[in-house]
């Protein structure tokens, strides 16, 4: 029992993991990867297709890539102290009006995000920030490492949202395990 109550103890800690530098960019990469898979997939899919409510979270497809757009634009705001692009989660789904548009601004969003992780260094994922929040309305403080953490799963998590909606339409969006990303380009 003593074992199992250090493991416990080692789990509830709150002290911050520092992330890498390799880390980021690994998961930027990704990032690309997947995009411009979906982009691939979704440029030549009819406008009613893209934008009927599906039941998920954000209702359609375009509405979904959107929002991961939207936040990816806002975490990179926060990351590097410039402005915010205005907007709030819910209204988020109509960040870009066609998928012509979204695909401009996300293809130009994954290469910021690639830059942004080549350049960052491991010792700012220990540090803080700060910043005010429009869902909690609030000022809200957190370790920047846990908040990359969140920045590149909150991608992944609504990617799968439109991965199963590609599904249950038929299509077969491409592989999406990371260990499968190639090791080389193209990312965007």
């Amino acid at each position: 029992m003593v074992g199992a109550k250090i493991l416990q103890n080692d789990i509830w800690r709150r002290e911050p993991q520092m992330l890498t530098r390799d880390y980021c960019i690994t998961m930027a990469r990704y990032n690309a990867w997947q995009n411009r898979n979906l982009r691939k997939l979704l440029q030549d899919m009819p406008p009613e297709e893209l934008t009927k409510d599906r039941g998920a979270f954000f209702g359609s497809i375009l509405a979904t890539v959107n929002h991961i757009l939207w936040a990816d634009t806002t975490w990179m705001a926060r990351f590097q102290d410039k402005p915010l692009p205005g907007g709030t989660a819910q209204t988020s789904r109509d960040f870009q009006p066609t998928i012509a548009a979204w695909s401009g601004e996300r293809f130009r969003m994954d290469g910021h995000i690639i830059l942004w992780a080549e350049k960052v260094k491991s010792l700012d994922m220990i540090s803080d920030l700060t910043w005010y929040s429009g869902t909690l309305n609030t000022t809200v403080s957190k370790n920047l490492g846990e908040c990359v953490m969140h920045f590149f799963n909150h991608q992944t998590h609504h990617r799968g949202q439109v991965h199963a909606m590609l599904t249950q339409m038929g299509l077969k969006p491409e592989e999406t395990d990371l260990f499968l990303m190639p090791q080389s380009g193209p990312w965007l």
